[in-house]
């Protein structure tokens, strides 16, 4: 038993033991059947706090020979799998969290020459018997202990992306490449090597450091395939959590979930935990980082990018092209490749059926607001958002000539000249005027209600605040837009929404290009 070579399962023994685990084990099972294959390296990319470590925990206590584990798996879901018997610490284990190795290093210029030296002394101890007297690395040692035992290696590099990110085009840099390239590029090893596994915030760098990781399989968060729900908790874990500690899953899904892939709703862990615990609703994921993330990207302002980030502040999904971004912290060329960072930093979700990216929920759109009010070249936007909150204010209010007022201002933001006077940028001009209610409502649009469609539905989140109906004329009146509420008996569908309700008549004048508004209370009993 070593600290790198075949460790002991107190890493996953003291996370099932501090009382709120979500069994992850069914992951073993999908790496099991790669075993032997040649898919044998995985690289898992998601965003930071989001289990990827907790995963490497649960792998070490599993493969590696250093430990008993089937006490620790016994009552868990791989335990009832069919290849669970098949590696259970069986094979011999490398773990190297390569993040704890930089931060820790005072010369970090040697810091591989140090942590192989290292890793070469539990080989030493290990396999007494074998002599690595000629091995100048870790993969050195690998290739000896299979040549003259033929056991073979499990090896996970945990935050493997740490350098990169860190380092990239440094010294240090370079002398990483020769090290992954001499742990997962020589042939004789891929013989020695059961199974290699690596996790990071950024996938496969791709340029330099494709050619020593070109032969990973990339599960990230933008498809990973068959492993998508074992990273990060889905809305069936989250569900039975809450009833568990007794808090309110429909806020926590507002709250934490948005990262959803190939039929699962992913939630950010960290936070899932957290409030469990705490039984509060608070940015969680946020005190761990900063925005500063975001505003380091933003600055740059490249072509078209505050038009789409102001349609994602209104809850719209935006096109991207996920293609071009080269994985590094250097190559940002357009607006796709800031997107598709922070998608892959959590700070966006990614819709790969439709290729579009969003604000996944209220923990992070937090952290967008935060960043947008430090920017002096958002400022506009930053406005548009303390206009929003504004105009929410005056409409719960019942101040119809604040409504107009906002309405003349956020039309102007959305539209053209040409386009001004077309019906899509009216309804624009409603979305972006209302971005602020997604903190407190959900906003549907063109709701099927009564005998017909409201253009827009306001369903507060909350008691204490009222429904809002939101219905559009184009050169007519605002009393046919109410009349066209009663009507159709939109309030109707809202039944069993207990509260009152405001009917909010809109007309556009296309010919003074202004807006008129009405607001209506309609109490419910």
């Amino acid at each position: 038993m070593g600290i790198y070579l075949n460790p002991d399962n107190s890493g996953f023994k003291k996370t099932l033991s501090a009382g709120l685990y979500v069994d992850k084990t069914m992951l073993i099972s999908e790496l099991n059947k790669l075993i032997g294959t040649s898919n044998q390296y995985v690289c898992v990319s998601r965003p930071r706090r989001f289990g990827k470590t907790l995963a490497t925990k649960m792998l070490c206590a599993y493969y590696s020979k250093g430990c008993d584990s089937r006490e620790l798996f016994k009552d868990l879901k791989i335990s009832k799998a069919d290849n669970y018997e098949q590696y259970l610490n069986k094979l011999n284990f490398i773990k190297i969290d390569v993040a704890s190795e930089y931060q820790n290093a005072k010369n970090k210029d040697k810091m591989l020459d140090k942590l192989t030296a290292f890793v070469k002394v539990e080989f030493e101890q290990q396999f007494p018997n074998i002599d690595f007297s000629l091995c100048e690395s870790i993969a050195d040692c690998m290739l000896r202990v299979h040549a003259a035992t033929g056991e073979t290696f499990v090896i996970i590099l945990d935050e493997y992306d740490c350098l990169v990110r860190n380092n990239f085009g440094s010294g240090l840099f370079d002398s990483y490449l020769e090290f992954l390239n001499g742990l997962f590029k020589s042939e004789p090893l891929s013989d020695a090597i059961s199974l290699a596994y690596i996790t990071g915030i950024l996938p496969v760098v791709r340029d330099r450091v494709q050619s020593k990781l070109n032969n990973f399989d990339e599960y990230t968060v933008l498809d990973a395939y068959q492993l998508s729900e074992y990273v990060g908790f889905t809305a069936e874990e989250v569900k039975p959590l809450c009833e568990k500690y007794g808090v309110d899953f429909s806020e926590c899904k507002r709250e934490y979930d948005g990262y959803a892939q190939n039929g699962f709703e992913i939630y950010n862990p960290e936070s899932v935990v957290k409030c469990m615990l705490t039984k509060k609703f608070s940015n969680f994921w946020g005190k761990t980082s900063t925005y500063k993330v975001i505003t380091d990207r933003l600055k740059h302002n490249y072509k078209g990018i505050q038009d789409d980030i102001i349609k994602m502040i209104a809850g719209e999904e935006v096109k991207v092209n996920v293609t071009r971004y080269m994985n590094t912290m250097t190559d940002f060329i357009t607006k796709d490749d800031v997107f598709t960072y922070l998608i892959h930093l959590g700070y966006l979700a990614f819709n790969n059926e439709k290729n579009t990216c969003r604000i996944p929920n209220f923990e992070v759109r937090k952290e967008w607001y935060n960043a947008i009010e430090s920017m002096e070249d958002y400022s506009a936007t930053d406005q548009i958002i303390k206009d929003s909150e504004e105009l929410l204010n005056q409409t719960l209010a019942k101040n119809p000539r604040a409504v107009e007022k906002a309405l003349d201002k956020s039309h102007i933001h959305v539209t053209s000249n040409r386009s001004y006077n077309n019906e899509d940028a009216l309804m624009s001009a409603i979305y972006l005027a209302y971005i602020y209610a997604k903190n407190e409502y959900t906003v549907i649009k063109e709701m099927t209600t009564g005998k017909g469609f409201a253009d827009v539905v306001f369903i507060p989140f909350y008691p204490g605040k009222p429904a809002m109906i939101i219905e559009l004329k184009h050169n007519g009146s605002t009393e046919s837009a109410l009349n066209q509420i009663k009507n159709k008996q939109y309030f109707d569908s809202l039944e069993h929404y207990q509260g009152n309700l405001l009917f909010v008549a809109i007309n556009y004048d296309e010919k003074a290009k202004t807006h008129q508004c009405e607001i209506l209370e309609f109490e419910k009993h």
